[in-house]
């Protein structure tokens, strides 16, 4: 069983309330805009295009949330997977500028829906990069210094190990970058929210609505299971579920396997003294830990990846050991909730979002950095197809090259290469 299927125990799914399903298209209709994807940048795209007076049809094959949107790790961060050191050179500085002001915006537009659409999504700010190593805690201090002195950005400040450990029931790491502008949330309860205020601004969402062939034109043509959507542009946003649709855009991206697991309720005393302030918290390692406590008071503990695109065995009880490697003292609690997903990569770790001729338009290739990106990224669509491309076509600017190997043997060339990286991080 695939990654696709095996979303079993998500705690997520049953911490949300139940909604009724949405219709599946049915028949023929014409649209100004057809959005493929109800994850977060698919439902953004499709919320600012319908604000703007677009017809606009939303098409999810499983349900609103269903793919990385819905169960990720849920920390709203700046910056890109890829680091902004990696932006400037593949783009040059001032370019990376502008990229790197997208993604705070991309903050500061999180926080504009949920209060604009009263979005019930446990939204919490605050957010500690923690560092394994005396490497990566220079690494930090010198971001910090960075992010104010070249990007103006103030919201940041470099904690010493001491701090860490008042703010962390863990001796493991030492030093931090802190930042009051990011957080975490409740992903599927954000995505639906944003899903409601799309339907609210008049677009239509079809759910159970895979598209089985695109045909290209003037107007595009989607073809469905049961019936036809004719729209003047179209937006992919379904990432590693386009399972082919457009085979020049899956060759810049791959499936990547995901975990987290989530504890047993700890009570708030237990669980305020494991991490203070609500606090998301995440390492810098390649191959990363990230965790953070639910509104119920559970540890949400995930990182471990499969860049061989299959579910290992023994994924609870790996990525527990991992949790226990930073918090000992939990080896009396209990797991309730283990999941798994996919989280698309590109080669270079870098967004890909563009067009493909006139009136198809994509985005693709957030590589785990998705939670504010992914909104940003569908009001800048919106932006473009609405004649206002400056923003969008700052990411045309990013180059992309195909995996190697081609589709038969990109996944075991992956595999091969990040070897490297995840030495690079015993180091």
């Amino acid at each position: 069983m695939g990654l696709r299927e095996k979303n079993i125990r998500n705690y997520y799914d049953e911490s949300a309330p139940a909604l009724p399903p949405r219709p599946a298209l049915a028949g023929d209709l014409d649209v100004d805009v057809a959005v493929v994807g109800a994850g977060i940048a698919g439902c953004s795209a499709a919320l600012h295009l319908a604000e703007r007076g677009y017809r606009v049809a939303l098409l999810e094959s499983e349900h609103v949330g269903f793919g990385a949107s819905g169960r990720s790790g849920a920390q709203l961060i700046f910056g890109y997977a890829c680091g902004q050191e990696k932006i400037d050179k593949l783009v040059g500085h001032e370019v990376g500028r502008s990229l790197w002001q997208v993604t705070a915006d991309g903050l500061a537009l999180v926080r504009e829906r949920v209060a604009r659409h009263a979005i019930d999504c446990e939204l919490s700010w605050g957010h500690l990069s923690v560092a394994v190593k005396e490497r990566q805690r220079a690494e930090l201090a010198a971001e910090c210094r960075s992010l104010a002195e070249d990007y103006d950005y103030r919201s940041v400040r470099f904690v010493e190990r001491d701090e860490v450990t008042s703010l962390l029931a863990t001796r493991r790491y030492c030093g931090a970058l802190y930042d009051a502008n990011s957080g975490h949330c409740h992903p599927l309860k954000f995505v639906r929210g944003l899903a409601q205020a799309a339907e609210q601004a008049g677009a239509q969402l079809f759910e159970s609505t895979p598209v089985q062939r695109l045909e290209r034109g003037e107007p595009a043509t989607l073809h469905t299971p049961q019936g036809r959507l004719r729209a003047r542009y179209v937006a992919l946003a379904g990432n590693t579920y386009l399972e082919g649709l457009v085979p020049e855009l899956q060759r810049k991206i791959m499936a990547v396997g995901t975990y987290i697991v989530a504890t047993e309720s700890l009570g708030r005393e237990r669980a305020e003294a494991l991490i203070r302030d609500n606090l998301a918290v995440a390492d810098v390692n390649f191959v990363l830990d990230y965790f953070r406590l639910s509104k119920d008071y559970r540890l949400l503990f995930g990182g471990r990846v499969s860049y061989s695109g299959l579910d290992p065995l023994g994924t609870e009880r790996a990525t527990r050991a991992r949790m226990l490697r930073v918090f000992p003292q939990l080896t009396d609690v209990a797991i309730d909730y283990a999941w798994g997903g996919f989280v698309d990569i590109t080669v270079n770790r870098a967004p890909h979002f563009g067009r493909i001729g006139p009136n198809l338009y994509f985005l693709q290739g957030f590589s785990g950095h998705g939670m504010a990106l992914a909104g940003i990224a569908g009001k800048l669509l919106a932006e473009a197809v609405a004649g206002e491309a400056e923003r969008f076509d700052l990411f045309s600017r990013i180059p992309h090259m195909d995996f190697p190997g081609g589709l038969a043997l990109r996944r075991p060339a992956l595999v091969l290469g990040m070897l490297w990286y995840r030495l690079r991080d015993l180091l």
